[in-house]
Protein backbone atom coordinates (compact mmCIF):
# COMPACT_ATOMS: atom_id res chain seq x y z
CA UNK A 1 0.00 0.00 0.00
CA UNK A 2 2.70 2.52 1.11
CA UNK A 3 4.49 1.48 -3.10
CA UNK A 4 1.00 2.57 -4.23
CA UNK A 5 0.49 5.93 -2.77
CA UNK A 6 4.16 6.69 -3.31
CA UNK A 7 3.57 6.12 -7.25
CA UNK A 8 0.14 8.32 -6.95
CA UNK A 9 1.83 10.91 -4.76
CA UNK A 10 2.86 12.85 -7.85
CA UNK A 11 -0.67 12.12 -9.13
CA UNK A 12 -1.74 13.93 -5.88
CA UNK A 13 0.96 16.82 -6.77
CA UNK A 14 -0.43 17.12 -10.01
CA UNK A 15 -3.67 17.31 -8.73
CA UNK A 16 -3.14 20.20 -6.10
CA UNK A 17 -0.94 22.69 -8.51
CA UNK A 18 -3.92 22.06 -10.73
CA UNK A 19 -6.26 23.21 -7.80
CA UNK A 20 -3.52 25.98 -7.45
CA UNK A 21 -3.83 27.01 -10.81
CA UNK A 22 -6.62 26.11 -12.41
CA UNK A 23 -9.77 25.40 -10.54
CA UNK A 24 -10.31 28.36 -9.02
CA UNK A 25 -10.18 30.50 -11.97
CA UNK A 26 -13.66 29.53 -11.86
CA UNK A 27 -14.18 31.29 -9.72
CA UNK A 28 -11.41 34.15 -9.55
CA UNK A 29 -13.04 36.83 -11.27
CA UNK A 30 -15.83 36.80 -8.82
CA UNK A 31 -13.09 37.23 -5.43
CA UNK A 32 -11.18 40.02 -7.93
CA UNK A 33 -14.63 41.64 -8.16
CA UNK A 34 -15.25 41.33 -4.32
CA UNK A 35 -18.83 39.75 -5.04
CA UNK A 36 -17.56 36.34 -3.45
CA UNK A 37 -14.88 35.78 -0.90
CA UNK A 38 -12.10 33.59 -1.73
CA UNK A 39 -12.84 31.23 1.31
CA UNK A 40 -16.60 30.77 0.21
CA UNK A 41 -15.71 30.70 -3.52
CA UNK A 42 -13.14 27.79 -2.50
CA UNK A 43 -15.64 25.64 -0.27
CA UNK A 44 -17.66 25.88 -3.07
CA UNK A 45 -15.09 25.25 -5.88
CA UNK A 46 -13.41 21.95 -3.87
CA UNK A 47 -17.31 20.34 -3.40
CA UNK A 48 -18.21 20.36 -6.99
CA UNK A 49 -14.77 19.42 -8.29
CA UNK A 50 -14.68 16.15 -6.43
CA UNK A 51 -18.27 15.34 -7.39
CA UNK A 52 -17.55 16.39 -10.97
CA UNK A 53 -14.05 14.08 -10.78
CA UNK A 54 -15.70 11.17 -9.56
CA UNK A 55 -19.26 11.29 -11.61
CA UNK A 56 -18.30 12.67 -15.20
CA UNK A 57 -14.38 12.14 -15.43
CA UNK A 58 -14.37 8.46 -17.30
CA UNK A 59 -14.72 10.70 -21.20
CA UNK A 60 -12.00 12.81 -21.31
CA UNK A 61 -9.26 10.48 -19.94
CA UNK A 62 -10.30 7.83 -22.78
CA UNK A 63 -9.07 10.63 -25.04
CA UNK A 64 -5.56 10.80 -23.29
CA UNK A 65 -4.88 7.20 -23.18
CA UNK A 66 -5.54 7.41 -26.92
CA UNK A 67 -2.59 9.87 -27.30
CA UNK A 68 -0.20 7.44 -24.96
CA UNK A 69 -1.37 4.34 -23.00
CA UNK A 70 1.14 4.49 -19.84
CA UNK A 71 1.31 0.83 -18.74
CA UNK A 72 3.61 0.58 -15.95
CA UNK A 73 2.86 2.45 -12.77
CA UNK A 74 6.06 4.18 -12.05
CA UNK A 75 6.08 5.48 -15.75
CA UNK A 76 2.93 7.02 -15.01
CA UNK A 77 4.44 8.18 -11.92
CA UNK A 78 6.96 10.22 -13.39
CA UNK A 79 4.93 11.65 -16.25
CA UNK A 80 2.40 13.40 -13.63
CA UNK A 81 5.92 14.75 -11.61
CA UNK A 82 7.35 16.02 -14.92
CA UNK A 83 3.61 17.74 -15.34
CA UNK A 84 3.32 18.59 -11.84
CA UNK A 85 6.71 20.31 -11.63
CA UNK A 86 6.28 22.28 -14.80
CA UNK A 87 2.78 23.45 -13.43
CA UNK A 88 4.33 24.51 -9.95
CA UNK A 89 7.16 26.36 -11.86
CA UNK A 90 4.38 28.56 -13.71
CA UNK A 91 2.13 28.90 -10.87
CA UNK A 92 5.38 30.24 -9.16
CA UNK A 93 5.78 33.00 -12.01
CA UNK A 94 2.06 33.98 -11.82
CA UNK A 95 1.07 32.20 -15.11
CA UNK A 96 -2.49 30.48 -15.02
CA UNK A 97 -1.32 28.30 -17.51
CA UNK A 98 -2.60 25.09 -18.55
CA UNK A 99 -2.23 21.35 -16.67
CA UNK A 100 -3.69 20.19 -19.70
CA UNK A 101 -1.20 20.90 -21.86
CA UNK A 102 1.63 19.99 -19.30
CA UNK A 103 -0.01 16.35 -18.95
CA UNK A 104 0.24 16.10 -22.86
CA UNK A 105 3.60 17.06 -23.13
CA UNK A 106 4.39 14.67 -20.33
CA UNK A 107 2.74 11.86 -22.09
CA UNK A 108 4.39 12.98 -25.53
CA UNK A 109 7.77 12.74 -23.57
CA UNK A 110 6.96 8.90 -22.55
CA UNK A 111 5.86 8.05 -26.28
CA UNK A 112 9.85 9.20 -27.03
CA UNK A 113 11.32 7.70 -23.98
CA UNK A 114 9.09 4.47 -24.80
CA UNK A 115 9.65 4.26 -28.67
CA UNK A 116 5.58 4.34 -28.69
CA UNK A 117 4.36 5.73 -32.19
CA UNK A 118 2.09 9.13 -31.08
CA UNK A 119 -0.64 9.35 -32.61
CA UNK A 120 -0.83 12.47 -34.63
CA UNK A 121 -4.29 12.50 -35.69
CA UNK A 122 -5.08 12.41 -31.43
CA UNK A 123 -2.83 15.14 -30.76
CA UNK A 124 -4.04 17.26 -33.57
CA UNK A 125 -7.27 16.99 -31.84
CA UNK A 126 -6.06 17.77 -28.54
CA UNK A 127 -3.83 20.71 -29.75
CA UNK A 128 -6.81 22.47 -31.55
CA UNK A 129 -8.99 22.66 -28.20
CA UNK A 130 -6.07 25.24 -26.64
CA UNK A 131 -7.14 27.46 -29.76
CA UNK A 132 -10.47 26.49 -29.63
CA UNK A 133 -11.00 26.63 -26.23
CA UNK A 134 -10.04 30.23 -25.04
CA UNK A 135 -12.02 31.70 -28.68
CA UNK A 136 -14.80 29.91 -27.69
CA UNK A 137 -15.28 31.61 -24.22
CA UNK A 138 -14.27 34.64 -25.91
CA UNK A 139 -17.39 34.26 -27.98
CA UNK A 140 -19.70 33.83 -25.37
CA UNK A 141 -18.57 36.40 -23.26
CA UNK A 142 -18.91 38.86 -26.00
CA UNK A 143 -22.36 37.91 -26.89
CA UNK A 144 -23.45 37.37 -23.35
CA UNK A 145 -22.34 41.03 -22.69
CA UNK A 146 -24.65 42.40 -24.90
CA UNK A 147 -27.51 40.00 -23.88
CA UNK A 148 -26.54 40.88 -20.15
CA UNK A 149 -26.62 44.81 -20.48
CA UNK A 150 -30.01 44.93 -23.00
CA UNK A 151 -31.35 43.29 -19.37
CA UNK A 152 -29.84 45.63 -17.17
CA UNK A 153 -31.01 48.38 -19.25
CA UNK A 154 -34.70 47.46 -19.54
CA UNK A 155 -35.16 45.86 -15.60
CA UNK A 156 -36.46 48.00 -13.05
CA UNK A 157 -34.95 46.00 -10.22
CA UNK A 158 -33.41 47.92 -7.59
CA UNK A 159 -29.86 48.23 -7.46
CA UNK A 160 -29.66 45.88 -3.96
CA UNK A 161 -31.84 43.78 -5.52
CA UNK A 162 -29.66 43.44 -8.52
CA UNK A 163 -26.68 42.86 -6.48
CA UNK A 164 -27.85 39.96 -4.26
CA UNK A 165 -29.04 38.64 -7.71
CA UNK A 166 -25.70 38.84 -9.33
CA UNK A 167 -23.89 37.01 -6.10
CA UNK A 168 -26.35 34.63 -6.46
CA UNK A 169 -25.66 33.83 -10.16
CA UNK A 170 -22.02 33.70 -9.68
CA UNK A 171 -22.10 31.26 -6.63
CA UNK A 172 -24.62 28.59 -8.91
CA UNK A 173 -22.55 29.47 -12.11
CA UNK A 174 -19.53 28.37 -10.29
CA UNK A 175 -20.30 25.34 -8.63
CA UNK A 176 -21.62 24.13 -12.13
CA UNK A 177 -17.88 25.68 -13.79
CA UNK A 178 -16.65 23.64 -10.71
CA UNK A 179 -18.46 20.30 -11.78
CA UNK A 180 -17.53 20.63 -15.63
CA UNK A 181 -14.19 21.00 -14.28
CA UNK A 182 -13.59 17.94 -12.10
CA UNK A 183 -15.68 16.41 -14.64
CA UNK A 184 -13.24 17.76 -17.49
CA UNK A 185 -9.67 17.73 -15.77
CA UNK A 186 -9.46 14.80 -13.18
CA UNK A 187 -8.16 12.92 -16.76
CA UNK A 188 -5.15 15.67 -16.34
CA UNK A 189 -4.37 14.41 -12.70
CA UNK A 190 -5.23 10.45 -12.78
CA UNK A 191 -5.35 9.74 -16.37
CA UNK A 192 -2.15 8.65 -16.94
CA UNK A 193 -3.02 5.87 -13.76
CA UNK A 194 -6.02 4.28 -15.31
CA UNK A 195 -4.26 1.35 -17.47
CA UNK A 196 -1.97 0.57 -14.47
CA UNK A 197 -4.57 1.23 -11.47
CA UNK A 198 -3.98 -0.38 -8.44
CA UNK A 199 -6.87 -0.27 -7.33
CA UNK A 200 -9.68 -3.28 -7.61
CA UNK A 201 -13.45 -2.19 -7.84
CA UNK A 202 -15.13 -1.89 -4.40
CA UNK A 203 -18.94 -3.25 -4.47
CA UNK A 204 -21.14 -1.81 -1.29
CA UNK A 205 -24.24 -3.70 -0.42
CA UNK A 206 -24.37 -5.86 -3.76
CA UNK A 207 -26.31 -2.65 -5.57
CA UNK A 208 -23.21 -0.43 -5.96
CA UNK A 209 -19.93 -0.63 -7.29
CA UNK A 210 -17.13 2.02 -6.94
CA UNK A 211 -14.78 1.06 -10.25
CA UNK A 212 -10.98 1.75 -9.71
CA UNK A 213 -10.92 4.43 -11.56
CA UNK A 214 -13.40 6.21 -9.82
CA UNK A 215 -11.20 5.81 -6.61
CA UNK A 216 -8.03 7.22 -8.64
CA UNK A 217 -11.20 10.19 -9.62
CA UNK A 218 -11.72 10.57 -5.65
CA UNK A 219 -8.52 10.90 -4.59
CA UNK A 220 -7.59 13.32 -7.48
CA UNK A 221 -10.16 15.42 -6.66
CA UNK A 222 -9.56 15.73 -3.31
CA UNK A 223 -5.95 17.03 -4.55
CA UNK A 224 -7.45 19.82 -6.38
CA UNK A 225 -9.30 20.71 -3.57
CA UNK A 226 -6.52 21.29 -1.22
CA UNK A 227 -4.64 22.96 -3.74
CA UNK A 228 -7.29 25.34 -4.20
CA UNK A 229 -7.44 26.21 -0.61
CA UNK A 230 -3.51 26.48 0.13
CA UNK A 231 -2.14 28.43 -3.17
CA UNK A 232 -5.12 29.31 -5.75
CA UNK A 233 -4.88 33.32 -4.50
CA UNK A 234 -2.63 34.71 -6.53
CA UNK A 235 -3.40 33.24 -9.67
CA UNK A 236 -7.31 34.77 -9.40
CA UNK A 237 -6.13 37.84 -9.01
CA UNK A 238 -4.29 38.08 -11.93
CA UNK A 239 -6.76 36.53 -14.39
CA UNK A 240 -9.81 37.98 -12.22
CA UNK A 241 -8.21 41.79 -12.42
CA UNK A 242 -4.37 42.10 -14.60
CA UNK A 243 -5.91 41.29 -18.37
CA UNK A 244 -9.25 43.54 -17.16
CA UNK A 245 -10.87 45.16 -14.34
CA UNK A 246 -14.16 44.05 -14.00
CA UNK A 247 -17.47 44.62 -12.82
CA UNK A 248 -19.56 42.59 -10.97
CA UNK A 249 -21.62 41.67 -13.84
CA UNK A 250 -18.79 41.05 -16.22
CA UNK A 251 -17.07 38.51 -13.53
CA UNK A 252 -20.61 36.81 -13.93
CA UNK A 253 -20.59 36.49 -17.65
CA UNK A 254 -16.86 35.22 -17.18
CA UNK A 255 -18.09 32.38 -15.36
CA UNK A 256 -20.82 31.60 -17.61
CA UNK A 257 -18.61 31.66 -20.53
CA UNK A 258 -15.76 29.74 -18.97
CA UNK A 259 -18.33 27.06 -17.40
CA UNK A 260 -20.14 26.89 -20.71
CA UNK A 261 -16.88 25.83 -22.62
CA UNK A 262 -15.96 23.57 -19.43
CA UNK A 263 -18.94 21.72 -19.65
CA UNK A 264 -19.16 21.51 -23.38
CA UNK A 265 -15.85 19.34 -23.44
CA UNK A 266 -16.73 17.15 -20.49
CA UNK A 267 -20.35 15.70 -21.39
CA UNK A 268 -20.39 12.31 -22.50
CA UNK A 269 -24.54 13.42 -22.66
CA UNK A 270 -24.12 16.00 -25.14
CA UNK A 271 -21.34 14.34 -26.88
CA UNK A 272 -24.08 11.24 -27.78
CA UNK A 273 -26.61 13.56 -28.13
CA UNK A 274 -25.16 15.17 -30.90
CA UNK A 275 -23.77 11.96 -32.70
CA UNK A 276 -27.21 10.64 -32.41
CA UNK A 277 -28.84 13.65 -34.29
CA UNK A 278 -25.89 13.27 -36.83
CA UNK A 279 -24.61 16.65 -36.07
CA UNK A 280 -20.23 17.83 -35.36
CA UNK A 281 -19.70 16.16 -32.13
CA UNK A 282 -17.29 18.07 -29.73
CA UNK A 283 -14.31 16.12 -28.18
CA UNK A 284 -14.37 14.94 -25.11
CA UNK A 285 -11.02 16.23 -24.35
CA UNK A 286 -9.57 17.83 -20.98
CA UNK A 287 -9.43 21.78 -21.45
CA UNK A 288 -7.53 24.51 -19.58
CA UNK A 289 -10.28 26.60 -17.73
CA UNK A 290 -7.32 29.63 -17.49
CA UNK A 291 -7.69 29.22 -21.11
CA UNK A 292 -11.17 29.30 -20.77
CA UNK A 293 -11.56 32.14 -18.24
CA UNK A 294 -8.34 34.46 -20.16
CA UNK A 295 -10.52 33.89 -23.41
CA UNK A 296 -13.66 34.96 -21.56
CA UNK A 297 -12.16 37.96 -19.69
CA UNK A 298 -10.90 39.15 -23.55
CA UNK A 299 -13.96 38.74 -25.00
CA UNK A 300 -15.64 41.39 -22.24
CA UNK A 301 -12.48 43.30 -22.97
CA UNK A 302 -13.32 43.19 -26.35
CA UNK A 303 -17.17 43.70 -26.04
CA UNK A 304 -16.40 47.15 -24.14
CA UNK A 305 -14.28 48.67 -26.88
CA UNK A 306 -10.59 47.24 -25.89
CA UNK A 307 -9.52 50.60 -24.53
CA UNK A 308 -8.54 48.89 -21.32
CA UNK A 309 -7.30 45.85 -22.20
CA UNK A 310 -4.00 45.05 -20.80
CA UNK A 311 -2.75 42.95 -23.88
CA UNK A 312 0.99 42.67 -22.25
CA UNK A 313 -0.46 40.40 -19.81
CA UNK A 314 -2.15 38.16 -22.01
CA UNK A 315 0.81 37.94 -24.15
CA UNK A 316 2.66 36.85 -20.98
CA UNK A 317 0.46 34.47 -20.45
CA UNK A 318 -0.08 33.29 -24.17
CA UNK A 319 4.00 32.86 -23.92
CA UNK A 320 3.26 30.15 -20.70
CA UNK A 321 0.94 28.31 -22.93
CA UNK A 322 3.33 27.90 -25.77
CA UNK A 323 6.07 26.81 -23.30
CA UNK A 324 4.40 24.36 -20.94
CA UNK A 325 3.71 21.34 -22.91
CA UNK A 326 7.56 21.61 -24.37
CA UNK A 327 9.09 22.32 -21.02
CA UNK A 328 7.03 19.50 -19.63
CA UNK A 329 7.86 16.86 -22.75
CA UNK A 330 11.80 17.73 -21.54
CA UNK A 331 11.27 17.08 -17.82
CA UNK A 332 9.06 14.07 -18.58
CA UNK A 333 11.72 12.48 -21.13
CA UNK A 334 14.59 13.15 -18.44
CA UNK A 335 12.88 11.99 -15.76
CA UNK A 336 12.53 8.81 -17.48
CA UNK A 337 15.95 8.41 -18.00
CA UNK A 338 16.59 8.54 -14.44
CA UNK A 339 13.57 6.60 -13.04
CA UNK A 340 14.52 3.58 -15.35
CA UNK A 341 18.28 3.81 -15.35
CA UNK A 342 19.69 5.15 -11.99
CA UNK A 343 16.38 3.98 -9.68
CA UNK A 344 16.06 0.66 -11.92
CA UNK A 345 11.97 1.12 -12.13
CA UNK A 346 10.11 -0.32 -14.79
CA UNK A 347 8.68 3.12 -16.73
CA UNK A 348 7.03 0.93 -19.67
CA UNK A 349 6.38 -3.04 -20.63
Amino acid sequence: MITILFFLSSGIFLGWSLGANDAANVFGTAVASRMIRFKTAATICSVFVVIGAVAGGAGAASTLGELGSINALAGAFTVALAAAFTVFFMTRAMLPVSTSQAIVGGIIGWNFFAGVHTDVAVFTKIAATWVICPILAMAFAFVLFFIAKAYVRNSKVHLFRQDSRTRLGLIVIGAFGSYSLGANNIANVMGVFVPSSPFRDLSIGGFLTITSVQQLFFIGGIAIAIGVFTYSRKVMETVGGSIFTLSPISALIVVMSASMVLFMFASKELYNLLLYAGLPTIPLVPVSSSQAVVGAVIGIGLAKGGKNLHLGVVRRISLGWVLTPVISAVISFMSLYFMQNVFMNTVYQ
